[in-house]
């Protein structure tokens, strides 16, 4: 009798586990369905579209934001490309390479490239976009900031506190330059300026030639503030007042698409908690490493 309850519980076990994988399975199809279709056409549809790029939140990385930006500059059937910003700015290499890339596109590609500025398109994130063809912005949005910032925590006094030391050997006078357990000699704060100033004038440089104004204009009002779309029309850093929907209008004519424009977005990739289950998760854990990450960073980024 124990053995035949045994092997029931057993099959119980052995069918539930398999309706359970059977369900998330169609979930996880039902899911990706779903968020491939709706109104804008995957990478794979056909006939003459605008390509759309998100650049959203801080800029760590230039990926993927550059390698979807080359998906559609390599596609015949892209006839543009809307860089869809929200973006307070972020690494100065970082956006540096998708300015770069935004201007291969329009000098090797030969596609026009436009930027629709939605709440904030500071710093970087405008650094990028003065590459572009044409930029809009919303009335209300947050554009410029053009500067340069490096920042970082000193904890020497809690060392002192803990009465702990910080042991360093070096090569170089500058070679520890930012160390967090201690100030900065007046000789290291005249090189980290020097860097900042090299990489101010290299965004100077950047919005006077993308916006077609003069290096002395730009530097003029290139002290860190940031103004409304309004007030950025009046100082020729946007184009054109207007929303995501009035630059999609306004592009697909400019390439001569007639009617309702067809929108192509980068397909992306879509974890189910099928993946979390059985793939490889240690990209979400902290390590040590990372964790013990202590570096100067400079940055395009309006706080």
């Amino acid at each position: 009798m124990a053995e035949g309850r045994s092997r029931t519980l057993l099959w119980v076990l052995i069918g539930g586990g398999a309706f359970f994988l059977f369900v998330l399975a169609v979930f996880s199809l039902v899911y990706l369905t779903l968020h491939a279709g709706g109104n804008d056409a995957g990478l794979s549809s056909f006939g003459d579209r605008i390509g759309v790029v998100d650049l959203d939140g801080v800029i760590l990385s230039p990926h993927p934001v550059v390698d979807e930006l080359k998906k559609f500059g390599d596609d015949s059937s892209i006839k543009a490309i809307i860089l869809h910003v929200n973006s307070p700015g972020g690494g100065v290499a970082a956006s540096e390479e998708i300015y770069r890339e935004v201007k291969r596109l329009r000098e090797e590609k030969k596609k026009r490239v436009v930027v629709s500025i939605e709440t904030v398109g500071a710093s970087g994130a405008f650094y990028v976009a003065s590459a572009s063809n044409k930029i809009y912005a919303d009335k209300g949005s947050i554009v410029g900031s053009i500067g340069v910032i490096a920042e970082w925590v000193n904890y020497g006094d809690l060392l002192k506190w803990a009465k702990l030391k910080n042991v360093v050997i070096k090569t170089g006078e500058f070679k520890d330059t930012g160390n967090p357990a201690r100030d900065l000699t007046p000789a290291e704060q005249a090189y980290m300026q020097s860097l900042i100033d090299n990489m101010f004038g290299q965004f100077i440089q950047a919005v006077a030639d993308g916006r077609s104004l003069k290096y002395d204009d730009v530097k003029a009002i290139a002290n860190g503030k940031v103004w409304t779309g309004e007030q950025a029309l009046s100082m020729k850093l946007i184009d054109g007042v207007g929303d995501f929907e009035t630059a999609v209008a306004d592009t697909a004519k400019s390439v001569g698409i007639k009617g309702e424009p067809t929108l192509a977005r980068p397909e992306k990739d879509r974890r189910t908690l099928l993946d979390l289950l059985t793939g490889d998760v240690s990209q979400y854990i902290p390590t040590q490493e990372k964790m013990m990450e202590q570096h100067v960073g400079f940055y395009y980024l309006w706080k």
